[in-house]
């Protein structure tokens, strides 16, 4: 073997040895990061009812996906469907764009062009528009600190902070309100 082939031999094994120390050092991404932002599973075309302590309906969901975060267990949901039922059964229906709903399903947090109808069939029908709105099916609550605008037939009303009990479809705004009433003879 003469100088050539030795040195080529030792480039060789030196080339190896850094490559494969160079592999082992590399910076790894961490497995909690890597899984924080991965969901587990993921749901389509579903319709998912919540059920209270007394085995009653709670809350009804339905919307074209949902996915579950692996690290905390939330929910993502696009364009939800949130089906409330008061006391006599009738279902208020809130959608907005996104939602967000808490592991154990204690809060749910409606995101981007809220909109809840009344009940049909039940009293005066009545819609309301905002930007967020947490609902807390446990304590038949919903409500947003953001501005609100209500309307139903011949009347507009509107504030900042908003609260809805589901149960008795009573509703409150907290603060700058404003309403505007339209008789029936003016429409």
């Amino acid at each position: 073997m003469n100088w050539r082939s030795g040195l080529v031999l030792a480039l060789l094994v030196a080339t190896l040895l850094f490559g494969w120390s160079a592999w082992n050092n590399r910076k790894k991404p961490s497995a909690n990061a890597a899984n924080a932002a991965q969901s587990d599973y993921i749901m389509h075309d579903f319709e998912m009812v919540a059920l209270d302590k007394e085995g009653k309906e709670s809350v009804t969901l339905r919307a074209p996906e949902m996915h579950r975060t692996a690290a905390d267990q939330t929910y993502t949901v696009t364009t939800p469907l949130f089906l409330v039922p008061d006391k006599s059964g009738a279902h208020m229906e809130v959608r907005s764009k996104t939602a967000w709903v808490a592991a154990k399903g204690e809060k749910a947090e409606l995101r981007d062009d809220v909109v809840g109808n009344s009940p049909p069939g039940v009293g005066v029908p009545s819609t309301f528009k905002t930007s967020r709105l947490d609902i807390f099916p446990d304590q038949n609550l919903a409500s947003t600190d953001q501005q609100v605008v209500l309307t139903r037939p011949g009347m507009s009303q509107q504030g900042t902070g908003f609260e809805i009990n589901s149960q008795t479809q009573q509703y409150k705004f907290k603060s700058k309100v404003s309403s505007r009433y339209v008789p029936k003879s003016a429409q």
